[in-house]
């Protein structure tokens, strides 16, 4: 299902998979795509191609993924149709970094123009339009829990290689998905990372906007981008994320 925000000309900010799916599960990909709307600086944020197929601009085999693990969990699934470089919905409306300037050594020349207004456009075109799509999914369950899918790159520039396969992160706000679900990953063999590469808890992003704010057990699930460039990778993933998944949750008793 597509949902397209007011002005009809414009792509969908959001796509919507299985969106009558019975799980508790609720996976979501807040940054899917590097799509810039051609209203958006004629398209163009003025930066390199090669910059906007990177990280910077999105995160990269995170929207196969989720499709993916949603599928085998039974669960809906939301993600955005722009890239977090015009405005990130993982980011809460009064955050200095929802229109980025500067990332991983990239200036963002069409960003750093943009001025109130724009913002304002930005917000009220894709942001959100997203997140009442995502608020709507979020309550369509009396028992909801979210899963975020994000993926994060191997190396950022002039920092050292991140180790890990996977990174699972949670807020010290709700710990009770995340802890079990860090175990669970190590359990398998995998390299995880307890609130690696980043911290998890964010004020009014995601997870805080519509899973701690209603009490919803919650967990980001971050997979390095070279693990799932390509098809084979997200299915391999998913295959495996998803049982470790409803384990946690069942025995989590949330």
């Amino acid at each position: 299902m597509n949902a397209h925000d007011s002005n009809p000309i414009d792509a969908p900010p959001f796509t919507i998979e299985g969106d009558n799916r019975p799980s508790r599960w609720l996976v979501t990909c807040d940054h899917a795509t590097n799509r810039v709307p051609p209203w958006v600086n004629g398209g163009d944020l003025g930066i390199a191609a090669q910059d906007m197929a990177r990280h910077i601009a999105w995160d990269v085999g995170a929207a196969g993924l989720a499709s993916v693990l949603a599928r085998r969990l039974d669960a809906p699934m939301i993600r955005s149709d722009f890239s977090r470089l015009v405005i990130d919905p993982n980011r809460g409306e009064d955050d200095p970094t929802l229109l980025m300037r500067l990332y991983d050594g990239t200036v963002i020349p069409a960003n750093r123009k943009a001025d109130a207004a724009e913002r304002e456009r930005r917000l009220d075109r894709l942001y959100r339009p997203y997140h009442r799509a995502l608020a709507r999914l979020a309550a369509t369950h009396p028992a909801r829990a979210i899963c975020a899918v994000h993926s994060f790159t191997p190396q950022l520039k002039g920092r050292p290689p991140r180790p890990w396969l996977v990174g699972i992160l949670y807020s010290h706000r709700d710990e009770r998905l995340g802890p079990a679900m860090v175990r669970a990953c190590r359990a398998q063999g995998w390299i995880t990372g307890d609130n690696e590469p980043y911290s998890g808890h964010l004020e009014g992003d995601s997870i805080d906007t519509h899973a701690l704010a209603h009490g919803r057990p919650n967990v980001l699930v971050e997979v390095r981008n070279d693990l799932i460039r390509d098809a084979e990778g997200q299915e391999f993933w998913a295959s495996r994320l998803a049982p470790v998944l409803e384990s946690v949750l069942a025995e989590s008793g949330a």
